[in-house]
């Protein structure tokens, strides 16, 4: 694969993995009940499809960003960068899997009813904690991280790490969290992206002369 592939596809994910996620989120009928969440998922089992698999494509889009955000750290905290990172990928798949369980939700609700499938889908999560969870929020620390590090060298600027994980944290609280964190995790992987995909082929293969100055100030 050429430098200049890898460089747009790592800042074109960047750019699309937030809006896949707004969109997942969006999507998902028991955010968008509030209230009167209990039962969404089995009652909307078409739409509980449609927003876990936008959810598990907005992880997978992420990790071309978050390699190339790795490519960046050359100048300065790299072990750290790097160490960071890949903690960040590890977190990042373990994300995408845990949404096939919203499948199961919808899938027991509709079954068992609300309060036995809600139940099973627990005991079943609960079992997947140490594997999957932990780990997840693991990765979303190693996304933080590495954008510091990244910031730390003048490549992105300081704020743009954590609206990245904030948006993410924040997302799934309806209606002001998902707002607000939506707004926050566009801003700050966009800004990352935007910043790759205006990097020349030649500052992409090469790490740029060190001016003193944050390389993105918006």
């Amino acid at each position: 694969m050429s430098q200049r592939l890898r460089r747009l596809m790592a800042g074109i994910c960047l750019l699309a993995a937030p809006v896949v996620y707004v969109a997942g989120l969006v999507a998902d009928p028991a955010l968008r009940a509030g209230d009167a969440a209990d039962g969404a998922y089995g009652r909307h089992p078409g739409q509980v499809a449609v927003s876990a698999a936008l959810l598990h494509w907005s992880w997978v889009l992420l990790v071309p960003g978050i390699v190339g955000m790795i490519h960046l750290v050359r100048r300065r905290a790299v072990v750290f960068g790097h160490v960071a990172g890949a903690v960040a990928l590890l977190g990042i798949v373990n994300f995408s899997a845990l949404m096939l369980g919203d499948y199961f939700y919808a899938v027991l609700e509709r079954e068992f009813g609300t309060e036995r499938g809600d139940e099973l889908a627990e005991k079943a999560f609960a079992s997947a904690q140490w594997g999957f969870q932990v780990p997840g929020f693991l990765g979303l620390l190693g996304v933080l991280l590495l954008g510091f590090a990244l910031a730390y060298g003048r490549e992105v600027p300081w704020w743009a790490p954590p609206a990245m994980v904030v948006g993410m944290l924040t997302g799934p609280i309806w209606p002001v969290g998902m707002i607000g964190g939506s707004l926050l995790y566009l801003a700050g992987a966009g800004v990352i992206g935007l910043r790759i995909l205006r990097m020349s082929d030649a500052d992409w293969a090469q790490p740029a002369p060190d001016s003193g100055k944050v390389a993105v100030t918006a």
